[in-house]
């Protein structure tokens, strides 16, 4: 079992930045690769970024690559998505997830947080 806790999110105007936090703790063989999504609803959850907890490599999607870097603090089990420059069409609802490969990460086929609330005003 692994569980994961996500914190940072909030409301910010358009340009502006947050970090969100995601901290891990259970399994460690089953969060090899962590990162996150992101849900509108009426909307699939949709891929923003990963990392491979082992060898650090990271993966970006959709359109928010390169506005955002995640990140992993092995020590504190604690993966961040730091956002910037953020637009309205990026509210959403951001969910940490871990699994034990990237691709059953991508299935989102793995561990879920509950989720926190981004909203960006224009």
């Amino acid at each position: 079992q692994v569980q994961l806790v996500e914190s940072g999110g909030g409301s910010v105007q358009a340009g502006g930045s947050l970090r969100l936090s995601c901290a891990a703790s259970g399994s460690s063989s089953s969060r090899t690769y962590m990162g996150w999504f992101r849900q509108v609803p009426g909307f699939d959850r949709e891929m923003v970024a990963g990392i491979d907890a082992l060898l650090s490599q990271t993966y970006y999607a959709g359109s928010m690559k390169g506005r955002v870097t995640v990140s992993l603090d092995k020590a504190r089990n604690t993966v961040y998505l730091q956002m910037r420059n953020l637009k309205p069409e990026d509210t959403a609802m951001y969910y940490c997830a871990a699994a034990r490969t990237f691709a059953d990460w991508s299935l989102k086929r793995g561990y879920w947080g509950q989720g926190t609330q981004v909203t960006v005003s224009s």
